[in-house]
């Protein structure tokens, strides 16, 4: 996702430009709706905590699940940095955080997308081979190969979005008084608008298609396995990040469509117009998606709700009157205290 595209091209026409076209409705418009960058900024921090926070006191850290897992959370957290000063460039239509940050922002806001999608998928591979190919997989299935997928997705992801530092910079808009975050086609030897053509088919075939067939080609194989099998705790372990990735593109193909669309030339200044505000809501649900899927790892997933509910009378002893918490995970807290163990071998890679 292009962080430019999304909040400096309501900006890029000036009225002295011979295809000026008048954005300033649609500018209220996000301005208005980025009011929820905060909300959606606070939920996915507490979110986002809480799920680092069952990991590290209940789960053992050096698994292949929790490797990713934590990469994963950590990549949403990177992404969700960006929003609040996101929120604050939208609200004042102008940027005042300086040249540095201009660019950090973009690079953090892209490299946050790029490396959650690609490690929703990595996750969902590894799910794949643990269920379908549990035997074969067993053998290369350790902390290694899990290390080094991990920065595969964080490489690729940084390269993806190296651009940003490059061509992001400040860009005053009606005389003095304001600035833009935004693309510039500074350099001589820089073509921006073939990188531009570059940048939209990585991002519907890398970020977009290629996930798309990887996951629904592995749950089309993890289903029939599970139903092959009809054993409930494969069904169980598969549930939660089915539910995950499901909600993702629910989520996110919408807005992909709608860049897509938003990509093309020579549309009139009506279109434009619905196009910005239909990117504005699309754009939206994308980062609902950052805000809410915490809370699938801790009240869909029958271990994590276990370990949640230990969590809270741990934490409020009040509470064991009224909350139940399975054996294994007083188990595991108890070894976990006693011997410096994060859990159990059996449980951590569901």
């Amino acid at each position: 996702m292009d962080m430019d595209s999304n909040y400096t091209v309501d900006y890029m026409t000036y009225p002295d430009d011979e295809t000026f076209c008048d954005r300033e409705d649609n500018n209220a418009f996000g301005a208005q709706l980025s009011i929820f960058f905060y909300l959606i900024f606070v939920l996915s921090l507490l979110g986002n905590s809480l799920v680092l926070v069952i990991l590290y006191k209940f789960e053992k850290m050096n698994t292949v699940t929790n490797i990713i897992l934590v990469n994963l959370v950590a990549s949403g957290l990177l992404f969700m940095f960006s929003l609040p000063f996101l929120g604050v460039y939208h609200q004042l239509s102008t940027w005042v955080f300086g040249r540095s940050m201009c660019k950090l922002v973009c690079s953090t806001y892209n490299l946050g997308f790029y490396s959650s999608i690609l490690f929703l998928t990595l996750m969902t591979f590894d799910r794949y081979l643990a269920v379908v190919h549990a035997l074969e997989a067993h053998r290369f299935r350790r902390r290694g190969y899990a290390i080094a997928a991990c920065v595969g997705v964080w490489l690729i992801s940084i390269l993806s979005c190296s651009k940003d530092l490059l061509v992001n910079d400040l860009r005053p808009y009606r005389g003095d008084e304001s600035m833009l975050c935004m693309k510039l086609d500074w350099s001589t030897w820089l073509n921006l608008e073939l990188l531009d053509q570059w940048e939209l088919y990585i991002q519907l075939v890398v970020f977009f298609l290629f996930p798309l067939v990887v996951i629904v080609s592995c749950y089309t194989r993890i289903i029939m396995t599970v139903i092959s099998s009809r054993v409930v705790s494969k069904f169980r372990t598969v549930r939660l990040i089915f539910v995950i990735v499901l909600f993702f593109f629910i989520c996110w193909a919408p807005y992909n469509v709608v860049f897509l669309l938003d990509s093309f030339k020579n549309k009139s200044c009506e279109q434009t117009n619905r196009l910005g505000y239909t990117l504005h809501l699309t754009r939206h649900l994308t980062y609902l998606y950052f805000c809410i899927s915490p809370m699938f790892y801790t009240f869909v997933g029958r271990k994590f709700q276990n370990h949640f509910r230990l969590l809270l009378v741990t934490s409020m002893p009040w509470l064991r009157e009224h909350i139940r918490v399975s054996q294994s995970s007083k188990s595991s807290k108890i070894r976990k205290i006693e011997g410096g163990e994060l859990g159990t071998d059996r449980t951590n890679d569901s």
